[in-house]
C-alpha cells in the first residue's frame, strides 16, 4: 500500500496519527480477509473450488434476482447439491442481512465511499465501480488458494457445468457470441458474467493486470478491457491459458442454448434493465419446469424451445 504523506501539515493530520490510521486499516483489511477465507474454506468443495456470486440489495430484495438464482439451482438437473459450494458475495448490508436468511455462505465486501445497493444501470459509474470492485476481489479468492466460477445471480443453473469445462485452462469465459472455436480470441466475443479460473500464479498476475488495465482505458468495464488486453503480449509472456466456453452449454439471451438436453446455463445478457431481466427469467424457469416435468424418453427428443427473449430484446 502506497501512502502520500504530502500535505499531512496542512490538513492538520501529524505522521504519527497517519500511522495510527494506516495500521488500522490494515487490521480491518487483514480482519476481512480473515473472515473471506472461514467463508471460502466452508464453501468448497474438496479440490479447493468454490462458486462465487455477487449482488446488491435491489437484486437480493424477495421476488428479485436472487430468488430466481437460487430456485434454478433447486430445480436444474443435478445441481441443488452446488448451492453448498457456492459464496454470495453481498455489496450492501441489506443484501447481506437477505442473505443470511436464505443462505449459508455469505460475506459482506466493505464499499467504503460507494453506495452500491441501487440497481446499477449499464455504464453509470456505479455500475462501472461495481465491475471493478469484483475484478479486484476475486483477485482476493486466487492468492487465498481457491479456484472459483463466478456467476451473475441473471444466470439460471439448470446442469452441473464441471463437466463441460476444460482441464487445461487457466482462464475460462462463456460468450455473448460463440465462434465454434474455443481459442478463438478475434471471434468469441466473452462475457464476464460467466467464468472458471484456476488458482495459480498465472492467473494471480492477470488479474492484477486486468485491474489496473482500467488505467489505460478508462471509462470502460472489464468485460471491454478484456477485449483490449487479450492480445496484448504480457498474456503470452505469463503461459496463461485461454479458453472460451460454447454457448450450447452456457448459453444467453444474446445467444441462447439450442438444445435443452445439453443447456448448463441461460444468461440475462443483452438486456437492459431489472424489470425486463426478471420479465424473461421468471419464463425462462417456466420453459425449464415445463422441460423437466416431460416422461424421460419424451425429453430426449424433446423439440420444446425458449419462449425468452421477450423484454429483453
Amino acid at each position: 500500500m502506497k501512502l502520500n504523506l504530502r500535505g499531512h501539515r496542512r490538513l492538520g493530520v501529524c505522521r504519527s496519527h497517519y500511522y495510527f490510521l494506516l495500521a488500522r486499516n490494515i487490521r480491518v483489511i487483514m480482519i476481512a480477509i480473515n473472515r473471506l477465507a472461514r467463508v471460502l474454506k466452508a464453501a468448497a468443495s474438496p479440490n479447493k473450488t468454490v462458486i462465487i456470486t455477487t449482488l446488491n440489495e435491489a437484486w437480493a430484495a424477495p421476488n428479485s434476482v436472487l430468488d430466481l438464482f437460487l430456485h434454478s439451482f433447486k430445480s436444474g438437473d443435478g445441481t441443488r447439491k452446488l448451492l453448498n459450494h457456492l459464496v454470495i458475495i453481498a455489496l450492501d448490508q441489506k443484501a447481506f442481512f437477505r442473505c443470511l436468511d436464505l443462505h449459508s455462505h455469505c460475506f459482506a465486501l466493505g464499499t467504503e465511499g460507494m453506495d452500491l445497493s441501487k440497481e446499477a444501470y449499464f455504464m453509470t459509474p456505479d455500475y462501472l465501480k461495481m465491475m471493478w470492485k469484483r475484478i479486484d476481489f476475486l483477485r482476493y479468492v486466487l492468492e487465498l488458494g481457491y479456484n472459483f466460477i463466478f456467476t451473475d445471480a441473471d444466470i439460471m443453473w439448470f446442469r452441473d457445468p464441471f463437466p463441460h469445462l476444460y482441464m487445461d485452462a487457466d482462464f475460462q469465459i462463456a460468450c455473448d457470441h460463440y465462434s465454434g472455436d474455443s481459442v478463438d480470441v478475434d471471434r468469441n466475443k466473452p462475457n464476464g458474467g460467466f467464468s472458471f479460473v484456476r488458482s495459480n500464479t498465472r492467473t494471480i498476475e492477470f488479474y492484477k493486470y486486468w485491474y489496473s488495465a482500467q488505467e489505460t482505458y478508462p471509462g470502460l468495464h472489464d468485460q471491454d478491457v478484456l477485449n483490449r488486453i487479450k492480445y496484448d503480449s504480457f498474456i503470452t509472456d505469463i503461459g496463461l491459458k485461454i479458453r472460451f466456453l460454447n454457448t450450447n452449454y452456457f448459453g444467453g439471451f444474446c445467444e441462447p442454448s439450442k438444445d435443452l438436453n445439453q443447456v448448463c446455463t441461460m444468461h440475462a445478457n443483452c438486456c437492459f434493465g431489472l424489470e425486463s431481466k426478471l420479465h424473461d427469467l421468471r419464463i425462462l424457469l417456466q420453459d425449464w419446469r415445463r422441460f423437466m416435468s416431460l416422461p424421460p424418453m419424451l425429453k430426449r427428443s424433446s423439440i420444446l424451445s425458449w419462449r425468452v427473449p421477450q423484454n429483453c430484446r
